[in-house]
């Protein structure tokens, strides 16, 4: 399912977990501010992931502070906070500023942490020419289950490079998974494919990926970068879980494509 929006200045949700049937167990959405607004989460049952995409923010939580600043989400790393659940987090805008606020149920206890530029986890994958270079992308991981075991999400994103491809080859996972796109001009576009369905992707969309092998690419020209939530399910963390497709997994293999330079 692909879900798109008019944006509004403040929150937009795009999945309310306790209303929506999507089968997500998170919610999702997209903060919109301007100089001077401030915005306060504050949820008694809920922990909260909130990345910022865009601009220079204030953020308050469990009584520190923290000054974030990003220009953009294709040259610039990201800050990101992981908060329990009972603590109150302020947010303060200092310029036109965006960010994506992901959240789901979890009982555990623990202290906030704000992940910077500095601590991002960065893989270049497909930089070594795999698939002639069809695949090139660069993973980036915020927290997931190795760093952060005492959350029940995973959060990162991917630089996706214009004309090229990701989450490929095709493969999935029995966890919830929720892309949130942004491109570097606003009439950017790619392609999705995930649960049977095949989507146009855009600026500010959002899918929603529940069952099936899932796969995208950004049309040539532009960049794409999407964050990635997973939900863990109880009983079954995503540990880095891939399942390939196997019709497709001898893309794997380091001699993939000389066959078209035979003969």
């Amino acid at each position: 399912m692909y879900l798109e929006k008019q944006l509004v200045r403040g929150y937009n949700a795009y999945i309310d977990s306790d209303r929506d049937d999507l089968g997500t167990l998170m919610d999702v959405g997209l903060l919109v501010m301007e100089p001077g607004d401030v915005y306060t989460i504050d949820s008694a049952e809920k922990e909260t992931a909130v990345l910022l995409f865009e601009g220079s923010v204030t953020i308050t939580y469990g009584g520190q502070s923290a000054e974030c600043e990003r220009p953009d989400c294709f040259r610039h790393e990201a800050y990101c906070l992981l908060s329990p659940r009972g603590v109150k987090i302020g947010i303060l805008a200092k310029s036109h500023a965006e960010l994506y606020v992901q959240q789901t149920v979890n009982p555990r206890d623990y202290e906030p942490v704000l992940y910077t530029p500095e601590t991002v986890q960065v893989q270049h994958a497909g930089a070594n020419g795999e698939l002639m270079g069809a695949m090139r992308r660069e993973i980036k991981t915020f927290f997931d289950y190795e760093n952060a075991p005492f959350s029940n999400m995973v959060l990162g994103e991917v630089l996706n490079f214009p004309g090229k491809w990701s989450s490929y080859p095709p493969h999935h996972h029995p966890q919830p998974e929720v892309y949130f796109y942004r491109f570097d001009y606003p009439h950017g576009f790619g392609a999705g494919f995930a649960n049977g369905e095949i989507y146009k992707t855009g600026h500010n969309g959002c899918a929603v990926i529940n069952h099936g092998f899932h796969s995208q690419a950004a049309a040539p020209g532009y960049a794409m970068c999407y964050a990635w939530g997973i939900r863990h399910l109880d009983g079954d963390p995503w540990k880095k879980t891939r399942i390939d497709d196997p019709e497709h997994a001898w893309l794997w293999k380091p001699d993939a494509n000389e066959h078209i330079f035979q003969g």
